[in-house]
């Protein structure tokens, strides 16, 4: 049996549309497979009272990557902050960098995967205006009894010692007081009288005085006459 022409270029058509078909489904699943940038992704949370930035790989491929975070400062790299490996999943995995960043900073993420991935992370990844807040700190315990008061030494007795007798006043007994007499104390010459008894010039001083008046009294007596004399004549 002869096959013609026009038999011949159908089949040969049929066999370019299906190599065509392969082609470009074999082309399609290989970008389906291949890790691509986009599914990379990166934040700047809080850890407690510490920041942190976090990257996760989505890449469903598995398909091993660097991941490595810059600090920038006007367009530069300031200071690199580390490099990490992470092969991700369909779920996603997640890797941290501890950075205690601070407010409004900006950083650049690198992603480096086989041949298939070396760029970085578009936009750069900005931290949030506010920092992370500080835990405040708990204050001890206080104990609900009461706390005693201290114990204060007895105070001294201010009183003042005896002072040391000497022998003879310890053994003597006190003097008794002296009674108060009403009686009227005796005169001057009483009392010499008393203390001195018949040995007294009493007597003597008594006779001086006599013998004077008598000698005044004939003086006296003389004067009157002599005057009544002068006055006769």
């Amino acid at each position: 049996m002869s096959i013609s022409r026009p038999t011949v270029r159908r089949s040969v058509r049929a066999l370019g549309v299906a190599a065509g078909a392969a082609a470009l489904a074999l082309s399609a699943a290989g970008n389906a497979l291949a890790c691509d940038i986009s599914e990379f992704s990166a934040a700047a949370i809080c850890d407690g009272t510490k920041g942190v930035i976090t990257v996760t790989d989505k890449d469903p491929t598995g398909v091993p990557a660097t991941v490595t975070v810059y600090l920038e400062n006007n367009g530069a790299d300031e200071k690199l902050v580390g490099s990490q490996e992470v092969k991700g999943s369909r779920e996603g995995v997640t890797i941290t960098f501890e950075e205690d960043w601070k407010p409004n900073a900006e950083y650049r993420i690198h992603v480096k995967a086989g041949n298939q991935v070396d760029e970085d992370i578009k936009p750069n990844l900005v931290t949030p205006s506010t920092a992370c807040k500080t835990e405040p700190s708990t204050p001890p315990p206080t104990s609900s009894e009461p706390t005693p008061p201290e114990s204060t030494p007895p105070a001294e007795s201010e009183s003042p010692e005896p002072s040391p007798s000497s022998p003879e006043e310890s053994n003597s007994a006190p003097a008794p007081a002296e009674s108060v007499s009403n009686a009227p104390s005796p005169a001057a010459g009483e009392s010499n009288l008393a203390e001195t008894g018949a040995d007294s010039n009493t007597g003597m001083i008594a006779g001086i005085a006599g013998a004077l008046v008598v000698v005044g009294g004939g003086a006296v007596f003389f004067g009157f006459r002599r005057r009544g004399a002068n006055s006769g004549s």
